[in-house]
């Protein structure tokens, strides 16, 4: 991905006000992000924990979306969970179910869509062997290279912002 600036990240997004937008926090180490890595943006808003945030490249720009997280997060030591993203295998309580206003006039009436993550959204790492996910089972080994597990993500992912952004 493409380095991006404040700026470029907080007009963006599609389904938020501009002034929430302007509210959000960026991460942590912004400064310091592995951009090289990253196939898309994604955080846990430090100011608001039970508020993500999620910036992928697109054809016309960058395209933000922001998402609530679950405010109780399940945890067991012997059950795992799939992001549906990059199809991570984590302990439960390394994938959450966000939920997305949907953008325009549905999302102001409270109309949403969800899809399981990983819950501190960085697939992109996880999928380069750069973070690992705490499995009991350990990893799950693909055939795939790595460039084909990049584009089934950002097809997954394409899929759901397309479900946000859709004019109904």
């Amino acid at each position: 991905m493409e380095p991006l600036n404040e700026n470029q990240i907080r007009a963006s997004f599609v389904n938020c006000t501009k002034g929430e937008a302007v509210r959000m926090k960026l991460p942590l180490d912004f400064a310091e992000l592995p951009w090289e890595d990253l196939d898309f943006l994604g955080w846990i808003d430090p100011g608001a924990p039970l508020r993500a945030h999620l910036v992928r490249p697109g054809p016309d720009g960058p395209l933000g979306i922001t998402l609530r997280v679950p405010s109780v997060g399940r945890t067991s030591a012997v059950k795992s969970s799939i992001c549906q993203v990059c199809l991570t295998g984590h302990a439960s309580s390394g994938v959450a179910l966000l939920a997305a206003p949907l953008a325009g006039a549905r999302g102001r009436e409270g109309n949403t869509v969800g899809i399981y993550f990983c819950a501190d959204l960085a697939c992109s790492l996880y999928l380069r062997g750069k973070r690992q996910p705490k499995l009991r089972a350990g990893r799950y080994e693909e055939s795939l290279s790595l460039d084909e597990r990049i584009a089934r993500a950002m097809s997954n992912l394409d899929a759901f912002t397309a479900r946000v952004t859709e004019v109904a």
